[in-house]
């Protein structure tokens, strides 16, 4: 499986994290991913699941975000094949801004 689709599922996982995390929040938060890094560990063959564990930092970079405007957080998110065998990990930075009211 081409790394491109890996890379823009665990994106996905990540990024649901925070829009969560900021739909919870109630705050008008804006999100930009601005770096990323990426291992692969095996051939990704068949249904790939992305998992992350890491909500609790989405909650601490939104948290963060309301009470500083602007905010930068990794997130990691670990891919895994049918059998459970870890395939490859990503890891994003993302960066979050409090939007002015209008």
């Amino acid at each position: 499986m081409f790394w491109a689709v890996q890379g823009m599922a665990a994106e996905l996982t990540t990024g649901m994290l925070l829009t969560k995390s900021i739909q919870d929040s109630n705050a008008n938060i804006s999100m930009l991913l601005v770096s990323n890094k990426s291992s692969f560990y095996k051939k990704a063959v068949g249904k790939i699941t992305f998992k992350s564990n890491e909500g609790e930092i989405a909650k601490q970079l939104i948290n963060s975000t309301i009470n500083n405007i602007t905010s930068k957080a990794w997130l990691k998110a670990k891919g895994y094949d049918e059998d459970g065998d870890l395939v490859s990990e990503f890891e994003f930075e993302w960066s979050c801004k409090k939007r002015k009211n209008a």
